[in-house]
């Protein structure tokens, strides 16, 4: 799961990226507010942690800016200030959840898969397609009740696929899903992985789409 880091703070952001990538995220960093509005623009994440103390251009703005560019990608605010007022502020701009610092890894990590689950109009940890049952928070598979052990690049794929089932998705998505910046991607790398989730769950789990991608179906016939 690919998320989108903002946080001028080195100490802080370093950790954050650290501790959430222990839990199987990506996370791509920036520092300041214009750069984050520009990662924003370009939707490439799952979801955004958009600290609201950012120089050149302050996380409130930010937000706004990416709302009224239509931008759906859910956002978490981190924030200093425990006012009441400036926790309003974030929701009313658009924000779909906040943190106040100090942040708990472990807490801004469930919060993250919970956003991203209702996002794709999911509200449990634990998806069920064509048999394959997949719980993101403890990160274990089973095919008819039989446990099924993935790599982390497996796992992340096939969760990938299970949150967009029915829907075709390019190499191209399924690498920015994948993989975050500085990654060296080799060029058959994500037919290698869908080669390996095939042997494990059946041919038909994963479709090829000749010229245009792959496809979880819904169901299976």
């Amino acid at each position: 799961m690919r998320v989108l880091l903002a946080e001028d703070d080195e100490t802080l952001g370093s950790g954050i990226k650290a501790g959430l990538a222990q839990h199987g995220f990506q996370v791509d960093w920036v520092r300041d507010g214009v750069a984050a509005e520009r990662e924003i623009l370009a939707q490439m994440h799952e979801a955004i942690i958009l600290d609201m103390g950012l120089p050149r251009q302050d996380g409130m703005q930010t937000l706004k800016n990416a709302r009224l560019h239509k931008v759906k990608t859910p956002v978490l605010i981190l924030t200093a200030q425990d006012a009441v007022a400036s926790r309003i502020e974030g929701l009313d701009a658009g924000a779909d959840d906040y943190l106040v610092k100090p942040v708990d890894l472990l807490e801004l990590g469930a919060r993250l898969r919970a956003l991203v689950r209702r996002s794709h109009g999911e509200t449990q940890s634990i998806l069920t397609v064509n048999g394959i049952c997949l719980n993101s928070t403890t990160r274990t598979v089973t095919l008819q009740d039989s446990t099924v052990e993935l790599s982390s690049r497996e796992f992340d794929l096939l969760l990938t696929f299970m949150m967009h089932a029915g829907r075709v998705l390019t190499r191209e998505q399924l690498e920015k899903h994948l993989y975050s910046w500085g990654t060296e991607v080799s060029s058959n790398a994500i037919e290698v992985h869908i080669y390996h989730l095939r042997k494990k769950f059946g041919n038909d789990v994963i479709q090829t789409i000749r010229g245009v991608g792959y496809v979880m179906p819904k169901s299976q016939t």
